[in-house]
């Protein structure tokens, strides 16, 4: 009996050396941290959704045994995307309505809404996207094409920017507009009398406060269909701008639930009771959500006229554009968010724009500081107002995608001297050292592929320009990735929990077929995401 102890003993010691003391093992990879040194790995480990260890795997593999173990291939892989301004459930809305980007002319729009209504037999007709930049004939539309086909059916189409519509006579009886009707901050097209149907900025939401509410059981399908095409594309964390309080709610419960898996940033929209909630009950922050600032819109988009220019239009006399409140409102606003601490994050296009609110910021947040005020897109901005965001720490947050878009007919609203100064991601990410970036989605493709080709290339899907548009400001490949995480966590305030490969953060990391460091910049669009983890569970695989 003597000789089988030591045996006994062996066993016993074999045994308590292959308890599990870590959940996930990712080896064989290039790992990409996006540490402050830009550090790469071929290991990590993970344990209770968080980064437990980063290092080499001969060193991991004697410390660690994990559950699940994961062999990269000798792929790259990077710590989750994030996009720092998007529409998130406006997004999922939208995918239940008539998809209308990319269409080429006004006949094509009419025939996508008639081929819809065929299946969609009753209710309001609600579709986005259209752009008539993109036609041949680049006017805006008229409803009377619309009104014949639908002559009692309501029809609301959002153009591309989500800042102008067209809506049929029986949307706009609904609403009781008039021919000749004012409203501030927005426009009623009417000509020789008669409304055309065209709504600009304030002027569209007119019509939409009059489309029935969606329900919970669409509300809840629209966040989690959007939520399965942004883990396709390796998201795991999105800013969502402009929700009422109202969604708060049901966005925790499906988090609880277990159901809607993706992290969120919300912004509350600029709305008295939105102001209410969260100053009554302070900043509302779980590991999947985060609410502690307000989306203020300074003027529309530039697309549509709608952006408020320092100097008129370069192809329309006599029009500067305009902003959505007046002066003294937005003032009010800066002053009770600054007081209660929260974030502000304004939406401003034009030059007059940017610089009314980078003046309004400089007032109450008084030199340097850490409150990360932002100007979400900051498209065109005089060159004496750039140090105003240095000056302040006022973030930048801009879409690259936008000026890939936009560069086919921006020179005509702006003319060329003042374009040159426009999209200017580089001389704004200098301003702090540091940007997020986003989409804009639905207005953009939701791809963060694009987002990184954009930013980097400065050209379009078709490779266009040669050369790159306005390539002074084109970003290098370590600063947009950077912008598309650990940057853009600073900008919510979580560049402690997310946003690198780190120790003690979250788990979220994506696997992608081809190294975006390293590929041909003219193949950044086709790279592909072949898996999504969130907390270390993989939540998308391509199939």
């Amino acid at each position: 009996m003597k000789k089988l102890w030591p045996v006994l003993f062996l066993l016993l010691a074999a045994c308590k050396q292959k308890e599990y003391n870590a959940d996930l093992l990712v080896k064989n990879a290039l790992v990409y941290t996006v540490d402050s040194t830009f550090t790469t790995a071929n290991a990590f480990v993970v344990s209770s959704g968080k980064i437990l260890a980063v290092g080499n795997i001969d060193t991991l593999e004697k410390q660690y045994l994990a559950r699940e173990v994961i062999d990269a291939g000798g792929k790259a892989v990077y710590p989750g995307f994030i996009d720092a301004h998007a529409h998130f459930y406006e997004y999922g809305l939208g995918l239940q309505d008539v998809k209308l980007v990319g269409t080429k002319s006004w006949d094509a729009v009419l025939d996508s809404v008639s081929s819809y209504s065929r299946h969609k037999t009753d209710g309001w007709i609600i579709g986005n996207g259209w752009d008539q930049n993109i036609w041949a004939n680049k006017a805006f539309p008229n409803k009377a094409k619309l009104d014949s086909l639908f002559p009692v059916r309501p029809v609301l189409l959002s153009r591309v920017d989500g800042h102008a519509a067209i809506a049929n006579q029986a949307a706009l009886n609904i609403a009781g507009i008039k021919p000749g009707q004012k409203i501030t901050g927005g426009e009623i097209e009417t000509v020789n009398g008669k409304l055309t149907g065209i709504l600009v900025d304030n002027a569209v939401g007119i019509v939409t406060r009059k489309i029935p509410a969606p329900t919970e059981q669409i509300t809840q399908a629209a966040l989690l269909d959007a939520q399965r095409n942004c883990f396709a594309v390796g998201l795991t964390t999105v800013d969502d701008c402009g929700l009422p309080y109202t969604m708060v709610n049901t966005i925790a419960a499906l988090q609880h639930k277990g159901d809607l898996k993706m992290r969120m940033y919300v912004m509350l929209a600029d709305q008295q009771e939105n102001y209410d909630y969260l100053f009554k009950r302070g900043a509302y922050k779980t590991p999947g959500l985060n609410v502690r600032a307000f989306k203020v819109y300074a003027d529309g988009a530039l697309g549509s006229r709608g952006a408020c220019l320092l100097h008129p239009y370069s192809d329309q006399k006599n029009w500067s554009g305009f902003l959505l409140s007046s002066k003294a409102h937005f003032e009010e606003v800066a002053k009770k968010i600054a007081a209660h601490g929260f974030q502000m994050c304004t939406h401003a296009i034009g030059d007059s724009a940017n610089r009314v609110m980078l003046k309004i910021y400089a007032e109450n947040l008084k030199g340097k500081n850490n409150k990360r005020w932002r100007i979400e897109h900051a498209q065109i901005v005089s060159p004496q107002d750039v140090k105003l965001f240095g000056d302040n720490n006022i973030i930048p947050s801009v879409q690259p995608t936008h000026a890939t878009s936009d560069m086919v007919w921006a020179a005509k609203r702006l003319g060329a001297e003042r374009l040159k100064t426009g999209y200017a991601y580089k001389d704004l990410m200098k301003q702090n050292g540091w940007i997020p970036l986003g989409t804009d989605f639905p207005v953009e493709n939701i791809n963060p592929m694009y987002t990184f080709y954009a930013a980097t290339e400065r050209r379009d899907l078709k490779g266009s320009p040669d050369g790159g548009f306005q390539m002074e400001n084109a970003l290098s490949r370590t600063e947009a990735l950077r912008g598309m995480t650990v940057w853009a966590a600073k900008a919510n305030f979580e560049e402690h929990e997310k946003g690198s490969i780190e120790v003690g953060k979250y788990a979220d990391f994506v696997i992608l077929d081809q190294d975006i460091m390293k590929v041909k910049g003219s193949e950044l669009p086709n790279v592909k995401v072949l898996k999504t983890y969130i907390n270390g569970v993989k939540v998308y695989e391509k199939k």
